[in-house]
Protein backbone atom coordinates (compact mmCIF):
# COMPACT_ATOMS: atom_id res chain seq x y z
CA UNK A 1 0.00 0.00 0.00
CA UNK A 2 2.82 2.25 0.73
CA UNK A 3 3.65 2.00 -2.88
CA UNK A 4 0.66 2.98 -4.07
CA UNK A 5 0.48 6.03 -2.02
CA UNK A 6 3.61 7.25 -3.31
CA UNK A 7 2.93 6.57 -7.14
CA UNK A 8 -0.25 8.59 -6.32
CA UNK A 9 1.31 11.38 -4.29
CA UNK A 10 3.83 11.47 -6.67
CA UNK A 11 1.34 11.65 -9.67
CA UNK A 12 0.05 14.43 -7.80
CA UNK A 13 3.21 16.47 -6.97
CA UNK A 14 2.93 18.24 -10.38
CA UNK A 15 0.12 20.97 -11.18
CA UNK A 16 0.28 19.99 -14.69
CA UNK A 17 -0.86 17.01 -13.67
CA UNK A 18 -3.23 17.77 -11.60
CA UNK A 19 -4.72 20.39 -14.23
CA UNK A 20 -4.51 17.07 -16.13
CA UNK A 21 -6.76 15.02 -13.88
CA UNK A 22 -9.05 17.38 -13.61
CA UNK A 23 -9.91 18.11 -16.66
CA UNK A 24 -9.89 14.48 -17.75
CA UNK A 25 -12.46 13.99 -14.99
CA UNK A 26 -15.10 16.14 -16.76
CA UNK A 27 -15.12 14.47 -19.95
CA UNK A 28 -12.72 11.82 -22.67
CA UNK A 29 -9.84 13.75 -24.36
CA UNK A 30 -7.29 12.76 -26.62
CA UNK A 31 -3.68 13.93 -26.22
CA UNK A 32 -3.76 16.83 -29.08
CA UNK A 33 -7.51 17.96 -26.98
CA UNK A 34 -5.16 18.50 -23.47
CA UNK A 35 -2.08 20.07 -25.39
CA UNK A 36 -4.76 22.48 -26.01
CA UNK A 37 -5.18 23.90 -22.97
CA UNK A 38 -1.47 23.85 -21.91
CA UNK A 39 1.70 25.34 -23.31
CA UNK A 40 3.60 22.46 -23.90
CA UNK A 41 4.25 20.10 -26.64
CA UNK A 42 3.05 16.44 -27.08
CA UNK A 43 5.50 14.48 -25.59
CA UNK A 44 5.89 16.57 -22.53
CA UNK A 45 2.15 16.07 -22.15
CA UNK A 46 2.23 12.17 -22.75
CA UNK A 47 4.98 11.82 -20.67
CA UNK A 48 2.57 13.42 -17.62
CA UNK A 49 -0.26 11.18 -19.04
CA UNK A 50 1.98 7.61 -18.50
CA UNK A 51 2.70 9.09 -15.06
CA UNK A 52 -0.61 9.24 -14.39
CA UNK A 53 -1.55 5.95 -16.01
CA UNK A 54 0.97 4.34 -13.55
CA UNK A 55 -0.39 5.55 -10.58
CA UNK A 56 -4.05 4.33 -11.79
CA UNK A 57 -5.28 8.05 -12.10
CA UNK A 58 -6.19 7.52 -15.53
CA UNK A 59 -7.34 4.98 -18.08
CA UNK A 60 -7.39 5.16 -22.01
CA UNK A 61 -9.08 3.62 -24.87
CA UNK A 62 -7.92 3.27 -28.53
CA UNK A 63 -10.66 4.38 -31.27
CA UNK A 64 -8.38 4.13 -34.54
CA UNK A 65 -5.52 6.15 -34.60
CA UNK A 66 -6.49 8.57 -31.59
CA UNK A 67 -6.20 7.42 -28.06
CA UNK A 68 -8.65 8.67 -25.45
CA UNK A 69 -7.96 9.33 -21.61
CA UNK A 70 -9.90 9.76 -18.84
CA UNK A 71 -10.05 10.13 -15.00
CA UNK A 72 -9.84 6.70 -13.78
CA UNK A 73 -13.88 6.50 -11.42
CA UNK A 74 -13.31 3.64 -10.17
CA UNK A 75 -9.96 3.59 -8.66
CA UNK A 76 -9.08 2.25 -4.78
CA UNK A 77 -7.27 4.92 -2.83
CA UNK A 78 -6.23 5.21 0.75
CA UNK A 79 -8.74 7.63 2.66
CA UNK A 80 -5.71 10.46 3.51
CA UNK A 81 -6.40 10.92 -0.62
CA UNK A 82 -10.04 10.86 -0.75
CA UNK A 83 -10.47 14.63 -0.19
CA UNK A 84 -8.30 15.58 -3.49
CA UNK A 85 -10.52 13.56 -5.53
CA UNK A 86 -13.93 14.29 -4.32
CA UNK A 87 -12.52 18.49 -4.97
CA UNK A 88 -11.80 17.54 -9.07
CA UNK A 89 -15.17 15.22 -9.49
CA UNK A 90 -13.34 11.82 -8.94
CA UNK A 91 -15.08 9.48 -7.13
CA UNK A 92 -13.32 7.23 -5.37
CA UNK A 93 -13.94 4.58 -2.62
CA UNK A 94 -11.89 4.30 0.56
CA UNK A 95 -9.88 2.26 2.44
CA UNK A 96 -10.92 1.46 5.88
CA UNK A 97 -7.65 1.88 8.01
CA UNK A 98 -5.78 3.17 5.83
Amino acid sequence: MENRCALIFQALSDRTRQGILTLLSKRKMCVSEICKNFEMTQPSISHHLDILKRAGLVVYEKKGKEVYYQANCCICVPTCCKDFFEKVGVVVKGKKGK
